[in-house]
């Protein structure tokens, strides 16, 4: 480092700006050095990770990588309009007596000759599950969020044992918990809207006492003060500057039940998956297109719904940047 020329106070500064300069660039090469070593262990810990799917898959892993998207390409049916067709129950021009362009076969009739498709009705079934299942984990974690919340229940060993719970419930997949309901109920919609709820209720308590407890007390400290009980301080001083956080994170849940529902439906717990998975095990092209389009827009259509339906609840302000 140059000499600092005592009767030159602008060397300091020079002399500080360097120093300034040499420490950002030491800290940009650490910084480039970090980053270099995580992605080698990344690529290390990926490589080996392949390594042992391709052991484990008795080294057919990489030899069946070329063939990754004959999947995709064995399902581009013969003709466009036969996904239709599929979707709506339509009778086929290539029906040969199989099940695989027998498509009126899944109607389901209402009415003399009014039907309703079989994959929206399947469908249908799937958004009752999970709605049903919603409103179920609404209820009960609604209840038990106020046992868990620390400025309202002040009594510690019943906020261990209602968290706990919560977290026991939410702990297992909702597809783990239908398989085990699957076994005692059979197949059906039962065990998904049992699986789901279960779920349900420990995801929405855990997100409900958080938002419990960061609420303005002092409505019910106002309360408390001309001689409220418990539960009118939380009706009366808590629900309401609450519940629209509470009805946001609910129709976000919802989002995820309708997913949800569907996997499970995969197992043999009825809806649309159930028919995803039937029509992709059979090969029939025409039919797992449709139910996959059909998917497709029910789920944007449930995250457009639940989208304005918060907006309206919280508020546009909400969802401002910088509001």
């Amino acid at each position: 480092m140059a000499s600092t020329d005592l009767h030159d106070p602008d060397a300091y500064v020079r002399n500080g700006q360097y120093d300034v300069d040499r420490h950002w660039r030491d800290l940009v090469r650490q910084r480039r050095l970090y980053t270099a070593l995580s992605l080698g262990i990344l690529f290390v810990a990926l490589f080996a990770s392949l390594w042992f799917a391709n052991e484990t898959n008795a080294g057919k892993f990489f030899d069946r990588l070329p063939h990754f998207f004959d999947f995709a390409g064995g399902m581009i049916p013969r003709d466009g309009w036969e996904v239709w067709r599929a979707l709506f129950d339509l009778e086929s021009p290539y029906y040969d007596g199989s099940f695989k362009y027998d498509y009126p076969d899944g109607r389901v009739y209402f009415w003399g000759t009014w039907y309703v498709p079989e994959y929206i009705h399947k469908m249908v079934e799937t958004l009752n599950i999970a709605i049903l299942s919603t409103l179920i984990g609404f209820i009960f974690g609604f209840l038990l969020c106020f046992l868990a919340a620390t400025n309202l229940t002040t009594t510690r060993w019943l906020r261990f044992v209602v968290r706990r719970f919560m977290e026991f419930l939410r702990a297992f997949p909702e597809i783990v918990i239908a398989g085990f309901f699957l076994a005692i109920f059979s197949l059906g919609p039962v065990p998904a809207i049992i699986a789901v709820s279960i779920h349900t209720i420990g995801a929405l308590g855990k997100m409900f006492f958080e938002v419990v407890e960061n609420a303005d007390m002092k409505p019910d400290e106002g309360l408390r003060a001309v001689g409220a009980n418990w539960t009118e301080r939380v009706w009366f001083g808590i629900v309401p500057q609450i519940m629209p956080n509470f009805l946001s994170y609910t129709l976000l849940r919802l989002e995820i039940n309708v997913r949800a529902s569907t996997i499970i439906g995969a197992v043999g717990a009825g809806g649309i998956g159930e028919v995803l998975r039937l029509s992709i095990s059979r090969g029939h092209e025409a039919k797992t297109l449709a139910i996959i389009l059909l998917l497709f827009v029910t789920i944007v259509a449930v995250d457009q719904l639940s989208a304005w339906l918060r907006r309206k609840i919280v508020g546009d302000q909400a969802f401002q940047f910088g509001a």
